[in-house]
């Protein structure tokens, strides 16, 4: 895989985390809910009777909104495809998804469209007040057979998260206790991957990003 194809890759790896995160972002919007007290602002402003207007959600909203319409925008001019038709966010990031075979033969288009979204991801995680970003990764895991492995960009690792999975090796934590869960560093996602029956690339581009 050359490095535009990579950086393609990594793109939709942070497409998919934003498509996960922003219906959340939206429904921290909505009348009457709570704050969370890790990412509230202090002195939250109020609009008479009602619920605080969270200035730091309603600001992610914005930006987010506008740099996925920006983003689109300049793919398609990029690729010669004329200007989007309006949609909301999350049909425009499935379109720039489905186009992102074309970016990765663009070197210039594939790093911006990479910077873009994973700085707008990164965004929507601060505003929901995520610690780290949690992906998906294809796959079984190789010690318990289920479909519970995540990539952790931050850790530059991957972690099975099944409570119940036990490597068997007394060496590992996970065998203690399910407050540890078996973790596969960056030394070992070849093996990983290799057992779990994904492409080492695919797994490189969700575990590989760091926040």
């Amino acid at each position: 895989m050359n490095e535009n194809a990579t950086a393609a890759a990594r793109a939709r790896v942070w497409i998919d985390l934003l498509l996960s995160q922003f219906p959340e972002l939206l429904a921290e919007l909505a009348p009457g809910r709570s704050a969370r007290p890790a990412s509230a602002p202090r002195g939250p402003a109020r609009t008479g009777g009602s619920a605080p207007v969270r200035l730091h959600v309603s600001d992610a909203v914005r930006d987010i909104t506008d740099g996925v319409v920006e983003l689109e925008e300049a793919v398609l001019e990029r690729l010669g495809r004329g200007r989007p038709r309006k949609a909301r966010v999350p049909e425009r990031l499935r379109r720039i998804a489905a186009l992102l075979d074309r970016v990765g033969e663009d070197e210039v288009l594939a790093e911006h469209v990479l910077s873009e979204v994973r700085r707008m991801a990164r965004r929507c995680g601060r505003a929901l007040g995520e610690a780290e970003p949690l992906v998906r990764v294809a796959g079984r895991c190789p010690w318990c057979d289920s479909v519970s492995l995540r990539a952790f960009p931050a850790r530059r690792a991957v972690l099975c998260v099944n409570p119940g999975c036990r490597c068997g090796n007394a060496d590992c934590g996970c065998g203690a206790g399910t407050a540890y869960r078996h973790t596969w560093p960056e030394a070992e996602w070849a093996v990983l991957a290799e057992r779990a029956g994904v492409a080492l690339e695919t797994l490189a581009a969700a575990a590989g990003e760091a926040r």
